[in-house]
């Protein structure tokens, strides 16, 4: 309770009751990646999500989802950057309909995002714009976790450095296909897996244990 009391007080993320003791090797993961027309959370809308459930060091491939979503938002660079066409937007899924089934993952499995601020905010106002109520998500964000590491050598980290593709690259992953929602979820998981496997080796660690990174975070996906 102490060592829980003192992270807090240093700034760690508030984890809801319980999660901070939950193992790392038992506890049920999401891997979940969004395909945008837009970085700009302001203006941002999703072309397609894709996640892909796993547990300890290994992914379910058998769980896994992926759905091009219908909107009418400028796709700007998307069909370009993921190959999206209009056409292929037009006879996409609702995004009410993926929305869903995506907030039952909410609350019982932690979320692994790679610059998961930018997704889960998406997430946020498509959630509030289609009213759909959603708990709390605890995430795991492998950007933070590869700035972490990647600042015990540098002070001022090299430019692209956190991208998906240079984290795997780093720790020997070989590469993988980019800019398809549930490619970069699967690539997103076993980029977890490989770190954990440099931060922490064979031990079993808590998700309270990486509270010190940064790169674990309860996210209220409910707008104020």
């Amino acid at each position: 309770m102490l060592s829980m009391l003192k992270r807090w007080l240093a700034g760690a993320p508030p984890l809801p009751e319980g999660w901070a003791e939950k193992s790392l090797a038992t506890l049920p993961l999401l891997a979940v990646d969004l395909e945008l027309t837009s970085l700009d959370v302001r203006e941002a809308q999703i072309t397609s999500a894709g996640w892909v459930e796993g547990r300890g060091s290994h992914i379910d491939i058998s769980r896994c989802f992926y759905s091009v979503v219908r909107t009418r938002a400028d796709l700007a660079q998307s069909p370009v950057i993921h190959g999206l066409t209009g056409a292929d937007i037009a006879q996409g899924a609702h995004i009410k309909e993926v929305l869903e089934q995506l907030v039952g993952y909410a609350g019982t499995h932690l979320w692994v995002c790679h610059n998961a601020n930018l997704d889960l905010s998406v997430l946020q106002a498509a959630l509030s714009a289609q009213q759909i109520s959603c708990p709390p998500v605890v995430v795991l964000d492998t950007l933070k976790l590869a700035v972490y590491q990647l600042k015990k050598h540098h002070e001022v980290l090299p430019p692209n450095s956190a991208t998906l593709a240079v984290c795997r690259q780093r720790l020997g992953l070989p590469a993988a296909p980019a800019h398809n929602a549930l490619d970069d979820a699967m690539a997103t998981l076993q980029l977890w897996f490989a770190q954990n496997q440099v931060l922490n080796g064979g031990k079993v660690v808590s998700v309270g244990d990486l509270l010190h990174t940064q790169a674990i975070s309860c996210k209220k996906m409910e707008k104020n």
